[in-house]
């Protein structure tokens, strides 16, 4: 079971010996590429760590999970995102473990893990622990994994757009859940029975418009989900994401 904490991105994952804070595409130093491509932002690293650290606070849990897009680059890290992202994991370190489920942006994560006591990478293709599964979402996951009762996976940075009577617009990032389609993985001998795609935790990062027929990155969906409902982060219940 994944619970989302009210009003955060950010869930909490019973695995049963453990419970586990999941944070997806955290997306450390992003501000560097928005800059080069002219947007001007100072960097937002104190706050995105003070609101992690808050999570901590308030809540007893074994382990942090980051799903995936710890860091912002596709290929090695620069200055100021290795800076952003050492001084990360080793603050919460000190708390509890972290594990990063390896994404598509986190290329050279190991080096920056290396040293850190207590911080680990996994693969792509993701971890299971207990009952639960977890993957980015940006290539297959794998048969363990896929084969949790629960799994969870980021990449989409799944958002709504909604419209007032009065026709104000705004965007809103959610959560995604519904039932594991068995049909979208005709490779896998077995799937479990519940998928969650978890809202980005960096506001900055954009994402996909889910109820206004935005292609989605994750090559396993739409197809691997079956009645997607979309949540706001407030717990405010939208329906099936396809009719927001």
């Amino acid at each position: 079971m994944l619970e989302p904490v009210p009003g955060e991105p950010a869930g909490i994952a019973d695995c049963g010996a453990e419970r586990v804070l999941v944070v997806a595409d955290y997306h450390a130093g992003i501000e560097v590429g928005l800059r080069r491509d002219g947007v001007e932002l100072d960097s937002r690293s104190d706050a995105r760590r003070g609101s992690l650290h808050r999570l901590l606070e308030d809540r007893s849990v074994d382990r942090i999970l980051f799903l995936g897009d710890l860091g912002d680059s596709i290929g090695k890290p620069k200055r100021a995102e290795r800076a952003e992202i050492r001084r990360l994991l080793e603050s919460v370190t000190e708390r509890v473990p972290v594990t990063v489920t390896k994404g598509n942006h986190d290329g050279g994560i190991e080096s920056l893990c290396r040293g850190v006591e207590g911080a680990e990478v996994t693969s792509g293709d993701g971890i299971r622990i207990g009952d639960v599964g977890f993957c980015h979402g940006h290539t297959w996951p794998s048969e363990s994994v896929l084969g949790a009762p629960l799994v969870c996976t980021a990449h989409e940075h799944p958002l709504v757009r909604l419209e007032d009577e009065v026709g104000a617009r705004r965007t809103e990032r959610v959560w995604l859940r519904g039932r594991i389609d068995p049909t979208g993985f005709p490779e896998y001998p077995a799937v479990g029975d519940r998928l969650v795609v978890c809202p980005a935790f960096n506001d900055l990062s954009g994402g996909t418009a889910i109820n206004e027929g935005g292609e989605f990155l994750s090559p396993f969906l739409p197809d691997g989900l079956l009645a997607g409902e979309a949540y706001l982060l407030d717990g405010t219940r939208l329906g099936n994401y396809r009719t927001v």
